[in-house]
């Protein structure tokens, strides 16, 4: 866990926050991507604490992960652990790719307080044929910011009334422009948890 300068804990250990940033990485990635690595730079320095979530199969040396309800659980069960043990915050999931679509999942039974997507993968790239992965999306009821490349391949979601969409240059990696996608995520941090 990343903790901002000048974090306090309260009597049970906490870290007390204004809120707190929890990310997944994606299916064949690492919590090293330049979009997440960006995106906690400009969380912690908007006081926020940032949680980087390595995925189980990934702890374990595997390079493909399980179907999503168990990365879900595996999710949920590290949510769980940060309010109980670790964070007095609001806390904002998300993630990249597939860690975007489990935050998604999972974000009425985490409780959080808004979902942050980079590079969610809406429709599979080049399979026409598979249903649309946008249910997921919709189903989130809490604000939800999507960072999107212009010629990504799994498609751009469009703008709904809980969601914004920002597209910036490049495509699934979201590399071509780190810049654009922090500072996208700085002034969506910055009007979705006011505290900070």
């Amino acid at each position: 866990m990343l903790l901002p300068e000048g974090a306090s804990t309260g009597p049970d250990g906490r870290a007390v926050l204004p809120g707190a940033l929890v990310l997944g990485h994606g299916a064949g990635g690492g919590i090293d991507a330049p979009d997440l690595v960006a995106v906690s730079a400009v969380a912690l320095d908007l006081g926020l604490g940032v949680v980087l979530v390595e995925q189980p199969y990934r702890v374990a040396g595997k390079r493909i992960g399980p179907r999503g309800a168990a990365l879900d659980t595996a999710w949920e069960a590290v949510v769980a652990h940060l309010r109980a043990h670790v964070l007095d915050a609001p806390l904002v999931t998300g993630g990249r790719s597939a860690g975007a679509r489990t935050a998604c999942r999972t974000a009425a039974a985490t409780g959080s307080a808004a979902v942050l997507c980079l590079a969610f993968p809406t429709q599979p790239a080049g399979r026409p044929d598979l249903p649309s992965r946008l249910p997921e999306l919709d189903a989130v009821a809490v604000p939800t910011l999507v960072v999107q490349g212009a010629t990504d391949p799994f498609g751009v979601p469009p703008a709904a009334p809980h969601r914004e969409v920002e597209v910036v240059a490049g495509d699934h990696a979201l590399k071509k422009d780190v810049p654009a996608v922090a500072a996208a995520v700085r002034d969506w941090l910055g009007r979705t948890l006011p505290r900070a």
